[in-house]
């Protein structure tokens, strides 16, 4: 039986987190009510995958969710709802995270800001273990503040304020959040050394030699090794000019 949303509170009085960077690092509304041409359109769908898939790679593209969207037969949110609930999204996030994480992931992502504290993260587990994916994500879409600030046509993004005594904010969800948690990254043996041995040079590649460049053959000259040879010297006295002088037959 599926239980209601647990109480939490909100951990500051507006409902937003501290800015990502300066103030005129203000994030781009995209938004379907602002556009007009192909171009646009193609520009705010990439910006929903980023905001879910955190890239937008075109093996992980959901072509019948784009034709619907491009065509208005399915608003934003619905195309937001299709992202969360596909394969690339619940075998990246769900499958590869508890729910705790998970829950953290889907809060960052639809709602743009961060769980306020353990008590919101277990009231969200808890719905989705009563109803499931699927009901998690309809409960998220469906809350009041992902309508307040999104509504059907607006693509979710990373909410914020600008503190006036603060120069820098919080670092994009994308750092702050991996994908994976710590046990799993241990799971696929992260992080792996990339170097064995310190480096011991480096040339820039504008540094380094060209085709026929002189400089490519003194590591070749370097490695002859010339060895003195003692010249043989022949004494007159036992030279045979008879024998050396060629004879008429």
């Amino acid at each position: 039986m599926a239980i209601p949303l647990l109480s939490y509170s909100p951990s500051c009085p507006n409902q937003r987190v501290d800015a990502l960077g300066a103030r005129d690092d203000e994030a781009i509304v995209y938004s379907t009510d602002d556009l007009f041409s192909p171009t646009e359109m193609g520009d705010l769908i990439n910006a929903a995958y980023r905001q879910i898939f955190f890239h937008a790679f075109d093996s992980d593209r959901e072509i019948a969710l784009e034709s619907q969207l491009r065509n208005r037969q399915i608003t934003v949110r619905d195309f937001i709802r299709g992202l969360l609930l596909s394969n690339t999204f619940i075998n990246s996030f769900y499958n590869k995270n508890n729910n705790y994480r998970f829950v953290m992931h889907c809060v960052e992502k639809v709602l743009g800001r961060r769980v306020y504290s353990e008590a919101e993260k277990i009231a969200w587990s808890a719905v989705v273990m009563t109803k499931g994916v699927k009901g998690f994500i309809d409960e998220l879409l469906d809350s009041d503040e992902y309508l307040e600030n999104f509504g059907e046509n607006i693509v979710p993004y990373h909410r914020r304020r600008i503190l006036p005594s603060r120069t820098t904010g919080e670092m994009p969800f994308n750092i702050s959040s991996p994908r994976y948690d710590a046990y799993h990254r241990d799971q696929l043996g992260f992080p792996q050394p990339i170097w064995q041995e310190a480096v011991r040079a480096f040339r820039s590649y504008q540094q380094q030699t060209k085709v026929g460049d002189p400089a490519l053959f003194l590591d070749m000259s370097k490695d002859i090794n010339p060895q003195s040879r003692k010249s043989s010297f022949t004494s007159t006295a036992n030279i045979n000019i008879a024998r050396a002088v060629p004879r008429r037959g």
